[in-house]
């Protein structure tokens, strides 16, 4: 028998973050808005400051200290994400702006190269803008053809269609780990099995998975995987693209500049090795450096602890949420991350919003850059709860108490 998993001392855990000491419209703060971004723990501050005061340099060919420290640190938060997703090699680790540049680095590096008339991309109709744009930029560029796999009115994705979808024109399956605008988990081990069983590639935009769960890309056996430092409690302006070392060595460079380059001559270049074939210009070091202090903050925690404590939270939620008049819940998947997505009859959520701010409880409002899902369930946008490991009961309970006021409001 396994061990219990640790509980979360959660409010151990809040004094780690000194953002939320602090009071908005003269209310004690209750951040509600971490599936946009995730507040930082004094690690992750100190270790970006302590950077910034005593290492900071530009990378890579310089001899003296301070460059060959801040390459040192900066590798080394490449090992520490190679660590955190499980991938075989560094070399598979891609230091890029966040989950967005890593997916357009894909779609315009392996799609544009390889994708051609008669090709087939498939994604799911949960996704965020970021896995819908690139993939139709690469269609008309290059001919080939985007396919959308359908969701039910839970925001469950219909996995039968999906497979059915599938077949040997499929050359690429883009689907988000969670989505991001209703909290549904996909099963995307299933997916990558029935994927590679027709030959197709299959990349995971995880930007709204790393927060809430351990993910082994061994495990999962995707292609590419996607996440953004900012959604687990690091800087913004950092994110990881993992890909498989065989497939990074096949793609031509997306961008050409400094450091990406072993020689250049106007006659000819060639490229450096992996990972920096893939590294344009001077990276954002810092960012890589708190990074990789997010990630040791949140394995800290443990990811099982973290993972149940968040599901209480969101049980919660939703439980107090279906008993107030006017509520409804968009996206009741079986299956759900830390989400809590709603609606208030009589009231647009962006109203909704501004209400909740007046009680210093900060949501997200808005299509949540999920257009189509929005207009898949004929609204113009949701309200957006969404939790983090610093979430208390309390935060559920103010939230329900201004969602108590806004009813007043309208009625």
């Amino acid at each position: 028998m396994k061990p219990a998993a640790a509980s979360l001392d959660v409010e151990r855990v809040r004094a780690d973050f000194p953002i939320l000491a602090q009071q908005v419209n003269g209310r004690p703060l209750v951040y509600l808005d971490s599936a946009a971004s995730g507040q930082r723990p004094l690690a992750v501050l100190r270790a970006v400051e302590h950077y910034e005061t005593h290492l900071h340099s530009n990378v890579h060919r310089g001899v003296h200290t301070l460059s060959q420290a801040a390459t040192e640190a900066f590798e080394g938060a490449r090992a520490r994400a190679r660590r955190f997703i499980n991938a075989r090699s560094a070399r598979e680790i891609l230091f890029v702006r966040g989950t967005t540049e890593g997916i357009n680095l894909v779609a315009q590096s392996y799609g544009r190269s390889r994708l051609g008339p008669g090709d087939e991309i498939l994604i799911t109709a949960l996704e965020h803008h970021a896995n819908i744009v690139p993939w139709q930029m690469v269609c008309e560029q290059n001919g080939c053809t985007l396919k959308v796999a359908p969701i039910d009115r839970r925001g469950e994705l219909d996995l039968e269609r999906l497979f059915e979808l599938l077949n040997a024109r499929t050359r690429l399956v883009a689907l988000a780990h969670v989505s991001n605008a209703l909290g549904t988990v996909l099963p995307v081990k299933r997916i990558v099995e029935a994927a590679h069983s027709c030959g197709a590639l299959v990349l995971v935009d995880g930007a709204q998975a790393v927060p809430h769960t351990a993910v082994d890309v061994r495990e999962l056996g995707c292609d590419f995987y996607a996440f953004s430092g900012h959604k687990l409690y690091g800087p913004t302006g950092i994110g990881v693209l993992y890909g498989r070392e065989e497939l990074l060595e096949e793609m031509p460079p997306w961008q050409g500049g400094g450091d990406m380059i072993r020689t250049v001559s106007f006659e000819k270049s060639t490229y450096n090795e992996l990972p920096w074939k893939f590294e344009a210009g001077t990276p954002n070091i810092s960012g890589a450096v708190g990074l990789a202090a997010a990630m040791d903050y949140l394995e800290s925690l443990g990811a099982a602890a973290v993972a149940a404590h968040e599901h209480h939270l969101l049980a919660l939620a939703t439980a107090e949420l279906q008993a107030i008049p006017g509520i409804e819940i968009v996206g009741t998947a079986a299956h759900k991350a830390a989400v809590l997505s709603f609606t208030l009859r009589g009231c647009h959520p962006h109203d909704l919003g501004t209400i909740l701010d007046s009680e210093g409880v900060a949501i997200r409002t808005g299509h949540h850059c999920a257009m189509p899902v929005m207009t898949f369930f004929g609204i113009p946008a949701t309200a957006r709860a969404s939790f983090g490991c610093y979430n208390t009961e309390s935060d559920v309970r103010a939230l329900v108490a201004a969602l108590d006021k806004a009813r007043e409001v309208f009625g």
